[in-house]
């Protein structure tokens, strides 16, 4: 066997190994090196250097991953799913039950439901029938502001 041949049969086992790793893994993490490892198998098979090879995998693979890594992160891996919670975010909700941090007391109500709540500073309180602001939700409690 040649080097050449050597080389080529080098590329195509990384090349299948990528693939496999893609087809394995969940997400797009080697595709990009996968298509290099194609480049690089042709300049192989083409005769090329070693150091012409190397220079095919890298320039292919940074470029796949330039030219397609932003469409992917858009399309692909948008796994964040808004909830029916998500909707409560910044409005304004009523204290039912006084809030303390301190003592783990506080109650609101916003959209209709009653959510257990504590406030974003610990040392600040609410009474009822005050009227704050919903910031986000820790778990399954309701973190608010005045």
């Amino acid at each position: 066997m040649t080097a050449t041949v050597n080389m080529a049969l080098v590329w195509l086992i990384a090349m299948i190994i990528l693939l496999i790793v893609e087809a394995v893994v969940p997400g797009l993490i080697s595709i990009w090196f996968a298509l290099g490892a194609l480049a690089a198998l042709i300049a192989a098979a083409l005769h090329a250097p070693m150091w012409l090879q190397l220079a095919w995998f890298f320039v292919v693979s940074v470029a796949a991953l330039a030219l397609t890594r932003p469409l992917v992160k858009k399309y692909v891996n948008s796994r964040v799913k808004p909830t029916n919670a998500d909707m409560i975010l910044g409005r304004e909700c009523v204290v039912t039950e006084e809030i303390d941090n301190i003592r783990g007391t506080g109650a609101v109500t916003v959209g209709g439901k009653i959510w257990t709540a504590r406030m974003d500073s610990d040392g600040e309180t609410a009474a009822v029938g005050e009227i704050l602001k919903t910031l986000r939700i820790e778990g399954v409690k309701l973190i608010v502001s005045k």
